[in-house]
C-alpha cells in the first residue's frame, strides 16, 4: 500500500489523516546548491572549532589532538545536519535559503530520527567516507522519482520545495450516528502507519467481495480500537467505524493552526 502518488515532477501524499498533500519535490540542481551552502557554513565552523580545539589542547601529544580533530569533524559533518533539521523540523541554512524542507515520506514533519539517519548515512554513505563527494547522492536523486538519495531511502523521507507546496484536502464525511462517538476518542493515539491502512481500505472497499471487506474491516477495526483503548462499537459495521475515526482524525488535523 502506497501513501504517495507521483505525476511528473511533482508527488502528491496522502497523510495519515486522508489529507492530499500535492507537494512539488525538489530536484538535484536546487538540492546541491542547498548543500553548498550549508557546505560553507559547516567548513567555516569546523575551522573556527579546530581553531578553539588547538589553542586549548596546544600542550597535548598528538594522539589526543589528532582524536580531538577527527571527533571536531564528525560532529560538524553530522551535528551540523541534523541539529538544524531537527530543531527547524526540516530545515537548514541551505534549505531554508533555498525553500526547501525535508519532511516524512507521508509528508508529515521529520523528527530527530529521521534527521539522524539522515545524518549519518549523509556522512558515510551519500557525501563523504563512501559517497565521494556526493557522487553516490547525486546519482541515487537523479535515478529517484522522488528525488531521493540513499539518506531519505533510509530514513523515510523526501525533500520538497516547500514555498511551492500546498494543500489539496480530500475530506471525508463520517457516518451521522457515529460522529458523538468519534468526537470523544483518542485520535492522536493511532498511528500514522496504521492509519494510512485505514485510509486505503476506506478508498478500496468497493474493490473487495463483501467477506473480505469485512473480515478485513473487521481486523483494522479492532486494531484501532486497541490502540485508542476503546471497545468496538456494536453491531456498527467496520466500514463505518473506521471513517468516523478517520474523519475524526482529519477533522482535527485541519484545525490545528499552522
Amino acid at each position: 500500500m502506497t501513501a504517495a502518488s507521483v505525476t511528473g515532477g511533482d508527488t502528491t501524499f496522502v497523510t495519515g489523516e486522508a489529507v492530499a498533500l500535492d507537494l512539488p519535490i525538489a530536484r538535484v540542481p536546487t538540492r546541491c546548491l542547498a548543500f553548498l551552502i550549508d557546505l560553507m557554513l559547516q567548513l567555516a565552523t569546523l575551522f573556527g572549532l579546530l581553531i578553539f580545539v588547538g589553542m586549548v589542547a596546544y600542550r597535548a601529544d598528538e594522539a589526543l589532538l589528532a582524536a580531538l580533530v577527527i571527533v571536531s569533524t564528525v560532529a560538524v559533518l553530522v551535528g551540523y545536519p541534523v541539529a538544524w533539521e531537527t530543531l527547524t523540523r526540516g530545515r537548514s541554512p541551505g534549505k531554508f535559503a533555498l525553500g526547501l524542507r525535508v519532511v516524512r515520506a507521508d509528508g508529515g514533519p521529520a523528527e530527530f530520527r529521521h534527521a539522524l539517519t539522515r545524518g549519518l548515512c549523509g556522512a558515510i554513505v551519500d557525501f563523504w567516507v563512501l559517497g565521494f563527494f556526493g557522487l553516490v547522492a547525486v546519482v541515487s536523486s537523479t535515478c529517484s522519482a522522488r528525488g531521493r538519495r540513499v539518506g531519505d531511502l533510509l530514513a523515510g523521507t523526501v525533500v520538497i520545495r516547500s514555498e511551492a507546496a500546498y494543500f489539496a484536502p480530500s475530506l471525508l464525511h463520517p457516518p451521522p450516528r457515529m460522529v458523538m462517538w468519534a468526537a470523544q476518542l483518542d485520535i492522536d493515539a493511532v498511528p500514522d502507519q496504521l492509519a494510512l491502512l485505514v485510509r486505503d481500505y476506506l478508498k478500496r472497499y468497493g474493490q473487495f467481495a463483501p467477506p473480505v471487506a469485512f473480515d478485513v474491516g473487521l481486523q483494522l477495526t479492532q486494531r484501532v480500537c486497541a490502540c485508542m483503548r476503546v471497545e468496538v462499537p456494536a453491531p456498527i459495521p467496520p466500514f463505518e467505524v473506521l471513517a468516523a475515526v478517520l474523519a475524526e482524525r482529519q477533522r482535527r488535523a485541519l484545525a490545528r493552526p499552522i
